[in-house]
């Protein structure tokens, strides 16, 4: 593979290359050059490439061609700029870092910026580092955002793990590190909570960018204090006006559309409807499951999607690549087919279905025809990042009933976390359960299931029970995960004990993962040693157990888009309206705990 100078060290090798003194690396001829700078689209385009940067743009590069240079002939088709995902969690994947890399490389992304907090709130500092290290070692650009919540709710849940602001600091420091990871206690922020003021403070010290994470539809002065505390991007809008308000406030807006996030439609509607400028939105992907990455794509899948919403496909390609790098600070480095750059493009032989033919990054062909063609060796991580389901003991069905509040009575009023399709939000509703023999009953009626989060950092023996509805669920089942956003208890959603109890029980066996058991029968198992979160197979194979699991959620009835990832997020008590923690049943749209019967208290 080619190597990439730093850009000061290769100024005069590219100088040399475009002025025709030496030969470069590689050319590709024959473009069609998409400038995202421009917003032109301009034929007969070549390309020299030498030291992993772009050195010449124009329409002959003749001159630049030598004995060994490597000549690819683009026969007309576009040249595209290296795809970038502008906010993600590679955690959400199931897979590393590396594997991650392998499987999105073939759809086009030459960067991402990953914030490592699902392995922070696990392994806390040591972990992040891991991720930081790995990243490092790609032949693609993988940069790091520290994270700044870890737990995302102080006082709300308790993870395995906390970092405050000198771990920030500290972080800071690090090579890779281009920002402060998403700031998901924006009540914090609004209200100049010290640990959220001092982990900014450091971000913006060190000339970092801050991310947001305001979820919540009041956009009225908590909104407007949470930008004022310094975010810079928010990538939780879901209407259009959550669009408009953060750009008019100098915000970037990020769009996403991950495996079960779907904000780019409604929200698109602020650039296609109303007209507001373009280059102040950004595509990302947020939640990617391994099956989509495979089967479906990465950026490339979200480029198609924003397009396809009545977007030009210029906007959208900007929205993928030039306005990221923009916004991190790295407009001279990447973003653009422009001198000086990393050499990272796409060939295409269509900009709307955008097939990816070839992939090149930091001047390296890495893939063809949607195959990866480079050698990318499996990364290895230490002991000290497995066997951290750390559980008291096996659990019994006792540990899933829950009692009555009144044991005289035969039916009681619930409250109960709503599941809503393609929508990180939950809905807090309200129904009335059936009460035997003291213990309050799901319903599938109602389509109501029970949701149990088991403590596994600290071996306390807590379970916390309640209910949620939207699976759909119709046969006896119980799904168990160890990914559970963010501070990664074990969440079980189950209609009987008895399949609870299996299936929380194996994931204590194997070190984490994801199960679900039907009538006493293990359907699927995806095995996550590495923190409970990743597993050490390759993506390929993660994907095909990961689609088994989806089957099996659909044999037992359940038919919502990618329901593994509305499971996951269960826990996630940032995102109204209504979450199950480890100390409790909490209400987002007031940050406290909330009593499971309605008419009792906490």
């Amino acid at each position: 593979m080619n190597s990439l100078l730093p850009r000061t060290e290769a100024a005069k090798l590219l100088v040399d290359v475009a002025t025709g003194r030496k030969s470069a690396d590689t050319v590709i001829r024959n473009g069609r050059w998409v400038n995202v700078h421009s917003g032109e689209i301009i034929p007969n385009t070549d390309v020299a490439i030498v030291a992993g940067r772009f050195a010449y743009v124009g329409p002959d590069a003749s001159h630049a061609v030598g004995d060994e240079t490597l000549i690819i002939d683009a026969r007309d088709r576009y040249l595209v700029p290296g795809l970038c995902d502008a906010h993600m969690h590679v955690e959400s994947g199931m897979v590393t870092v590396t594997e991650f890399a392998r499987a999105v490389i073939p759809h086009g992304t030459t960067s991402m910026f990953i914030d490592p907090h699902e392995i922070g709130n696990v392994l806390g500092l040591a972990g992040v580092k891991l991720m930081h290290d790995e990243a490092m070692d790609l032949p693609i650009n993988v940069f790091v955002q520290m994270p700044s919540c870890v737990p995302s709710a102080p006082g709300l849940e308790n993870a395995g793990a906390a970092l405050g602001v000198a771990d920030v600091e500290e972080a800071m420091r690090w090579p890779n590190i281009i920002g402060l990871g998403e700031v998901m206690n924006f009540p914090g922020v609004a209200n100049n909570d010290p640990t959220m003021v001092g982990a900014i403070r450091a971000a913006v010290a060190a000339g970092k960018t801050v991310g947001g994470h305001y979820a919540s539809p009041d956009l009225g002065l908590a909104f407007h204090g949470y930008v004022a505390g310094g975010p810079a991007d928010d990538h939780e809008g879901t209407r259009v006006e959550d669009a408009v308000a953060r750009v008019r406030q100098g915000m970037r807006s990020m769009l996403r559309l991950g495996s079960a996030w779907y904000d780019v439609a409604p929200q698109i509607k602020a650039v296609t409807e109303l007209g507001l400028d373009p280059r102040y939105f950004i595509l990302c992907t947020d939640d990617s499951h391994s099956g989509t990455l495979i089967n479906d794509g990465h950026m490339n899948r979200v480029v198609r999607h924003a397009i396809a919403q009545g977007l030009k496909p210029i906007h959208a390609i900007q929205m993928a690549t030039l306005n990221t790098a923009e916004h991190f600070g790295l407009e001279r480095e990447l973003g653009s087919i422009t001198p000086g750059r990393r050499a990272d493009m796409i060939i295409t032989s269509d900009l709307v279905q955008l097939p990816i033919e070839q992939v090149i990054a930091q001047g390296t062909l890495l893939a063809e025809n949607s195959a990866l063609v480079a050698d990318i060796q499996p990364a290895t991580y230490p002991a000290s990042s497995m066997d951290t389901v750390n559980m008291k003991r096996d659990l019994r069905a006792a540990d899933f009933d829950i009692k009555a509040p009144d044991a005289k009575a035969t039916q009681v009023r619930a409250r109960v976390i709503g599941v809503i399709e393609n929508q990180a939000p939950t809905a807090a509703l309200e129904r009335d359960l059936a009460v035997d023999n003291g213990i309050v009953q799901s319903s599938a009626e109602q389509d109501v299931c029970q949701i149990a989060l088991v403590e596994r950092h600290r071996a306390t023996g807590g379970v916390v029970n309640a209910f949620v509805s939207g699976f759909g669920y119709n046969k006896p089942c119980a799904v168990a995960s160890t990914v559970a956003h963010d501070s990664h208890h074990m969440i079980v959603v189950g209609t009987n004990h008895e399949d609870m109890v299996l299936a929380a029980n194996k994931l204590r066996e194997v070190g984490g993962g994801v199960t679900l058991f039907s009538q006493g029968k293990q359907l699927a198992l995806v095995e996550l040693p590495i923190a409970g979160l990743m597993s050490l197979e390759r993506a390929e194979v993660v994907a095909k157990k990961a689609q088994q699991l989806v089957n099996a959620m659909s044999e037992c009835g359940c038919t919502l888009n990618n329901a593994y990832m509305q499971h996951s997020l269960l826990a996630l008590v940032v995102i109204p309206e209504l979450r199950i923690s480890d100390i409790g049943l909490i209400d987002v749209t007031t940050f406290s705990q909330t009593s499971l019967f309605v008419d009792f208290p906490a």
